[in-house]
């Protein structure tokens, strides 16, 4: 294990990170991920932390061009290997960008690149419930979402099918095992009555 903390990486991101909204993105993979450790063997504070910094350079160096090399991620890995971040964390962190080229070969990495995009669509989808909760919320409700091209439109959907094929677990049983990982921190991710 490294010097990295959880304390490290969150001082990290709000360093680095002003959006609450893309902050609690972050929180919402890092639940997500730590969910996935455990019901892969894993060790669920080693992939928390990827899924807490996955994003955290997103902000400073956004990457409209879809740079392989310069801004998002690009930049946050450099900092990141800069800093003795996990070599690979650091490759997940790349390969959760498909426009990176780098492929996702280890579980960690499918599993970032299957929950990043899928986290936050359970969130969207949660808001607009009137119950403002992940609790009522059904895997079926989620694929017409999936449907809905107008819903969410910032999430890819072809990024969403692509992880659950990638990471072998059936979308409806991924959609079940991120949104019951999010459920207990749904006051800290915004979410719950108002």
């Amino acid at each position: 294990m490294s010097e990295w903390t959880r304390d490290r990486a969150l001082a990290l991101v709000h360093e680095y990170t002003e959006s609450e909204a893309l902050r609690r993105h972050m929180l919402a993979v890092e639940l997500a991920m730590r969910a996935m450790a455990t019901r892969l063997g894993a060790d669920p504070d080693h992939w928390g932390l990827v899924g807490l910094v996955h994003d955290f350079d997103y902000q400073r160096f956004p990457n409209d061009a879809h740079s392989a090399t310069e801004e998002h991620p690009a930049e946050g890995v450099r900092i990141l290997a800069s800093q003795g971040f996990p070599a690979d964390l650091c490759e997940a962190i790349m390969g959760h960008a498909r426009y990176t080229g780098v492929a996702r070969t280890t579980p960690v990495a499918q599993s970032l690149f299957a929950v990043d995009e899928l986290a936050g669509f359970l969130v969207a989808c949660a808001l607009v419930r009137p119950s403002r909760s992940l609790a009522d919320l059904e895997v079926k409700s989620v694929r017409k979402k999936l449907k809905d091209k107008a819903f969410a439109r910032g999430v890819s959907r072809e990024d969403v099918m692509l992880g659950a094929e990638e990471i072998g677990i059936p979308l409806d049983e991924l959609i079940v095992v991120v949104r019951d990982a999010l459920l207990p921190a749904e006051a800290e991710l915004g979410l719950g009555p108002v």
